[in-house]
């Protein structure tokens, strides 16, 4: 299957099964949003969940957060990944967007990457969650899932998982594609043991082919 029929039927799949893709982060604002983003890195969304309202009900926008020591900081994010380094981003977050942006989340790729603890894929992140940009985050499962369905080849970094998914993605369906492939690898395309017998895409997966043609082989 050529790359472009493989991306056409997956895109299909996706946007008739999902049309609507949201992010599992449960936010009320930009500024939660932008709080609970950084919180996620390397920890999971069921976590951060489980964290934010007592963080938000103490830190409810970016001014009472800039006041904050980040020893109190820690105190309520204690349990994810990381707290000491995330509890100084957030701190410097807040000051930042407070001191530079008044209080207002920036709506560009690289004014967001300006904010501690905001590296590239985090601002992409907010800039296609909050602001239906055409920006493409790639964590861990998109890398993976992207990889194993055929969608790219030989992208060693994310980077470069994003350069060839945004090259055949439509400009419009690239704030969901984030969302469809992170989905797509956190409950059916998993790391371990991909769940091919619930897959709807599998007919046009590279993995699935290779992997029946080796059953048949064998």
């Amino acid at each position: 299957m050529r790359k472009e029929e493989r991306f056409r039927k997956v895109l299909e799949y996706f946007e008739r099964e999902q049309p609507a893709p949201e992010t599992e982060l449960v936010y009320g604002s930009p500024y939660e949003l932008v709080v609970a983003v950084i919180l996620s890195a390397q920890c999971t969304d069921k976590r951060v969940n489980m964290i934010t309202p007592a963080f938000f009900g103490r830190f409810p926008d970016a001014w009472s957060l800039a006041k904050a020591g980040t020893e109190e900081v820690y105190q309520y994010i204690k349990s994810c990944t990381y707290p000491n380094n995330k509890s100084k981003h957030l701190v410097g977050m807040a000051s930042m967007l407070t001191s530079e942006f008044g209080g207002k989340v920036p709506d560009d790729v690289n004014l967001l990457q300006k904010l501690p603890g905001v590296g590239r894929k985090t601002a992409n992140v907010l800039a296609s969650v909050l602001y239906d940009l055409p920006a493409l985050a790639v964590d861990t499962h998109v890398h993976r899932v992207s990889a194993r369905i055929g969608l790219t080849r030989n992208a060693r970094s994310p980077l470069q998982t994003e350069r060839q998914l945004v090259d055949h993605i439509p400009r419009e369906m690239i704030s969901r594609a984030h969302h469809w492939l992170i989905l797509h690898g956190r409950y059916i395309c998993v790391a371990r043991k991909p769940k091919c017998g619930e897959c709807g895409i599998r007919g046009y997966c590279r993995f699935y082919a290779d992997r029946q043609k080796k059953q048949k082989a064998g």
